[in-house]
């Protein structure tokens, strides 16, 4: 519940949340192109795999141009040779996911597999590490299903790689698109108690 002392505190906040009652359905047309979207990419995992190789290509020659303008900045030759060399790599393997997507598909789920697993594996030490605490089950469970679904990528690698990747856009899209569904909605009925 908010009171008149936290308004004045935040004035902004309470401007910025007005603002986009106004903007609730926009939000919700954002939320359905989402989930539009993340079907489109279910429908066509493959295509959706490839696509998601090109963007990380196009993070990484980014990333790399912006290693190497931020080499220059450096005060030592040494640090300047080390980023500008670590810039340069990051373009070529930009440059290099562009030229093979279907190669960089295979390594980039590979790691996300092991990612999965170290993951899975971490969040059930957690777990059993603090047993006293009431959410370890929970935690527990989580670390359990990211350990299996990391098991589960890695032991169909390499024949996986053309659509896993999309699989997990696809997924990602639609989860985002109904949280901004939701959070549409709700400002709309916020909108109308205020």
């Amino acid at each position: 519940m908010t009171s008149a002392s936290d308004t004045s505190q935040h004035p902004g906040l309470g401007s910025g949340i007005a603002a986009l009652h106004a903007k609730w359905g926009w939000i919700v047309a954002l939320g359905i192109v989402y989930i539009i979207a993340g079907f489109v990419a279910l429908g066509s995992m493959m295509m959706a795999t490839l696509a998601s190789v090109v963007v990380v290509g196009a993070m990484m020659i980014v990333a790399g141009i912006v290693e190497i303008i931020g080499a220059f900045q450096m005060k030592s030759w040494g640090k300047f040779l080390i980023w500008a060399l670590l810039g340069v790599l990051y373009v070529i393997a930009g440059f290099l996911t562009w030229d093979n997507p279907v190669f960089a598909a295979v390594l980039l789920t590979l790691f996300l597999g092991a990612s999965l697993i170290a993951s899975g594996v971490v969040k059930l030490f957690l777990a059993f590490s603090m047993k006293s605490e009431s959410p370890w089950v929970w935690v527990a469970l989580s670390g359990a299903i990211t350990l299996l679904l990391g098991l589960l990528i890695v032991a169909r690698w390499p024949v996986n790689s053309v659509y896993i990747l999309g699989l997990f856009l696809g997924i990602d899209l639609i989860m985002a698109g109904t949280g901004w569904v939701s959070l549409g909605f709700a400002l709309k009925r916020r909108g109308q108690a205020g």
